[in-house]
């Protein structure tokens, strides 16, 4: 009878532990409202980022009920930009030459909607510009781009091409591109192709006063750009103020982490993006959604004055919960602020199609300390008195009862 009883007593404190166990290792939580349903989505709010752990392997949603306490299995999604492009097959029909420049001629069995035409030429060294038109019947022709230049110029110190046409889309069976140039040039292939992107869900990124050196021994521009949040950063456009042709050797980093010395703050960089800084395409980059709470960009100047800039522009993608609520009735927190948390897995990422296609939206609140955390800074158990006292009362109670049975026997 007396071990049914410990036996009972241990499993009661067990049960209580493992529940309060689940939360109270995390440091921040924030309440859920709005769960009326077994399915919704909750936007990540942007003061989030700071605090969650790397990979956002800590965060749990989970539902209190008294004493219970339920895991959600959830799905986290970036709303990124999603790019496909296919390839179209055509066939170079012609070739000529006539005072008005160099003309290629390319034609497929069907018309097909194109928006890209990649050319690849021998020439090493050029700057043309180029004329693209298309037809039905190689005899009406109609302009798609007109004066749009191409260029490519490598040396000791630059391999920069930029040779692809970009136009709206168009459906025609014959294309002819006209190049303007002073000798004829050696086309090797070109490459048609549709490309298509289905814009995800992106924000504006606020920043602070951004900082500009130029560096006249390293022949650089920096510039320094403090976010007002940590927060996802995979967009960046970068306006340069000059009138003049430019193309530039570019590098976009972003801050991982600081660590203070005898002259100030200095910061740790990881490399996003390398690229060209050019008047001939959009200063607009793409790169890795990452968490950050700074960007250093740096253009290679070589022995040319430094650019005039103007404003910048940050965007990011916006992160997103798809979790399912059993019981929509419980009260449900988000709780995040682990560093040793390893990755949930929840079966549900298999089920992917079952999840129904509307969902929704469950709010996530503000940040708060989590009440449950202090359990993880109290004294270890046999530095508490009242459990040395416990232990004590139960070594001495079985002490007692042995020494009693072998007194009676």
């Amino acid at each position: 009878m007396l071990k049914l009883k410990i036996n009972s007593f241990l499993l009661l404190m067990l049960l209580f532990t493992i529940t309060k166990a689940q939360t109270n290792k995390f440091k921040f939580r924030r309440n859920i409202t709005g769960v009326n349903a077994n399915w919704h989505k909750l936007k990540l709010p942007e003061r989030l980022y700071k605090n969650v752990g790397l990979g956002f392997d800590d965060l749990r949603i989970f539902g209190i009920n008294g004493k219970d306490t339920l895991e959600v299995p959830y799905l986290l999604k970036q709303k990124d930009d999603l790019i496909s492009s296919q390839d179209v097959p055509f066939k170079q029909i012609n070739q000529s030459t006539n005072t008005e420049g160099y003309f290629y001629t390319f034609h497929s069995p069907q018309a097909n909607t194109i928006n890209q035409i990649t050319l690849n030429f021998k020439d090493q060294n050029f700057d043309w510009h180029v004329k693209l038109e298309g037809s039905n019947d190689n005899k009406e022709w109609f302009t798609i781009l007109n004066n749009y230049r191409i260029l490519s110029i490598k040396n000791s110190s630059t391999d920069y091409h930029f040779t692809k046409l970009d136009f709206a889309d168009s459906k025609y069976q014959y294309y002819r591109i006209a190049l303007k140039s002073q000798v004829q040039p050696e086309l090797l292939s070109a490459k048609i192709s549709k490309s298509d992107t289905i814009k995800g869900t992106s924000q504006e990124v606020k920043y602070k006063k951004f900082n500009i050196q130029n560096d006249a021994v390293q022949k650089v521009t920096i510039i320094d750009i403090p976010l007002e949040n940590t927060v996802p950063v995979s967009f960046l456009k970068l306006k340069a103020m000059n009138s003049f042709d430019f193309y530039r050797p570019l590098k976009i980093e972003c801050v991982t982490d600081s660590f203070k010395t005898d002259n100030g703050i200095r910061y740790n960089y990881a490399e996003l993006y390398q690229g060209t800084f050019s008047s001939f395409e959009k200063p607009e980059y793409h790169f890795l959604n990452t968490i950050t709470s700074g960007l250093r960009i740096t253009i290679q100047n070589n022995d040319n004055q430094p650019l005039r800039l103007g404003d910048l522009e940050l965007k990011g993608n916006i992160y997103e919960i798809i979790a399912r609520f059993d019981n929509p009735a419980l009260s449900y927190s988000l709780y995040y602020g682990n560093e040793k948390s390893t990755p949930p897995s929840y079966e549900i990422e298999k089920f992917q199609s079952k999840i129904p296609p509307d969902l929704t939206s469950a709010i996530i609140g503000d940040e708060e300390k989590n009440p449950a955390y202090s359990v993880n800074t109290t004294k270890p158990l046999f530095e508490n008195k009242a459990w040395l006292w416990i232990v004590m009362a139960i070594i001495i109670a079985l002490l007692g009862w042995f020494s009693f049975r072998m007194l009676k026997n």
